[in-house]
């Protein structure tokens, strides 16, 4: 008897191990993919500067580090206030699309729940451009005028979508077509705008497909708070998420609260949204490609799916950006573009991959 105690002691620690070593392999693969995704993003560019000297001038940078780079004054100026801070833009965008797609799903229990089909992105297209057309103060900071706007907008269009979709019934295809039409509705109210205020349409037309052009590290200085603040609040309920995934009676009797827990992720997740849209504009598919992948790479558990997420989508959009430079350069395709030919096709595969819930 205490041979077989042994014996069985024996092999749950081994599965433990193995339960515990599957994420941690999948999560240095994700940091490797992301680091090879950012050096090929820093290298590739319209102006010829060294890898080396790229090399050289990241290591003089760190602090108390002297290091001659071997670059020119003009070399160094695009490396560190147009081609760096673009990357880390994209990154950070893409992080947080995909950590809030993720976290749409988690708390629709929908595997096809994303910022852009539930109204979140539309609805934070609406508050900005209201911004952009109407007013003279378009501050861009934390805390500026656009991405409160956009976040109203954003919270709008999910509760659109929840209210209608609940109304209608708890099914995929219930919540999937009721995001439709939030979103073709904030989206007409949005052209409608547009419209009224001609003078505006370039400005808002070249936000809306999808941008990551920079003027130094501005957007990035807006997007970081938001993106460690409310990336934080997903993070820390990535488990409530999973115990969410068996319904509320079960979360109830584990002593949770699911109502507030949804509250608090969907806050979190419409205003990581909403900063990320004021920034890049409409950047679609990100939120429902990259969780799939991750899913499909290592299974449903948010406790993997949502750091994975934000490490593969800032991957994801770093490339995205490389391949929006460099394929019709010297001009520049937008990036809404390229995640649009990429994302669809995917999202069809999901959606047919999805039918028999439906």
């Amino acid at each position: 008897m205490a041979t077989s105690g042994v014996l069985v002691g024996a092999d749950e620690t081994t599965a433990v191990t193995r339960a515990f070593r599957l994420p941690m392999i999948s999560l240095f693969i994700a940091l490797a993919v992301l680091i090879a995704s950012l050096s090929f993003g820093v290298a590739v560019g319209a102006a010829d500067v060294p890898f080396n000297g790229i090399l050289r001038s990241l290591i003089d940078h760190v602090p108390f580090v002297s290091l001659s780079t071997g670059l020119t004054d003009t070399q160094e100026t695009i490396l560190w206030q147009w081609r760096i801070p673009r990357l880390l833009l994209g990154a950070l965008v893409g992080s947080s699309l995909a950590v809030s797609g993720a976290a749409y799903q988690g708390v629709f229990r929908n595997p096809l729940a994303d910022p852009f089909l539930l109204g979140a992105a539309a609805g934070a297209g609406l508050g900005a451009t209201l911004v952009i057309v109407t007013s003279s103060d378009r501050s861009f900071g934390p805390l500026g005028t656009v991405p409160m706007a956009a976040f109203v907008g954003a919270l709008l269009g999910v509760s659109i979508s929840a209210a209608l979709g609940r109304s209608a019934g708890r099914s995929t295809a219930s919540l999937l077509l009721a995001g439709v039409a939030s979103a073709a509705f904030l989206t007409a109210c949005q052209t409608f705008l547009m419209q009224r205020h001609v003078e505006s349409i370039q400005e808002v037309y070249g936000w809306l497909i999808g941008r990551l052009s920079t003027s130094g590290w501005t957007e990035v200085n807006l997007l970081f708070p938001y993106f460690l603040v409310c990336g934080s609040v997903i993070f820390l309920h990535r488990r409530h998420l999973d115990v969410l995934r068996l319904g509320d009676d079960e979360a109830k009797s584990l002593g949770l609260r699911p109502g507030r827990i949804r509250l608090v992720v969907i806050i979190a997740a419409s205003f990581l949204t909403a900063a990320a849209v004021a920034v890049s504009g409409l950047i679609a598919f990100v939120g429902i490609v990259i969780p799939h992948i991750v899913r499909l790479a290592v299974g449903s558990s948010y406790r993997v799916v949502i750091p994975l997420s934000a490490i593969l989508g800032a991957a994801f959009l770093s490339v995205g950006d490389v391949a929006a430079r460099t394929v019709l350069s010297p001009a520049e395709l937008p990036i809404g573009v390229v995640t649009a030919f990429v994302g669809a096709p995917f999202f069809a595969v999901v959606l047919w991959r999805t039918r028999g819930q439906m």
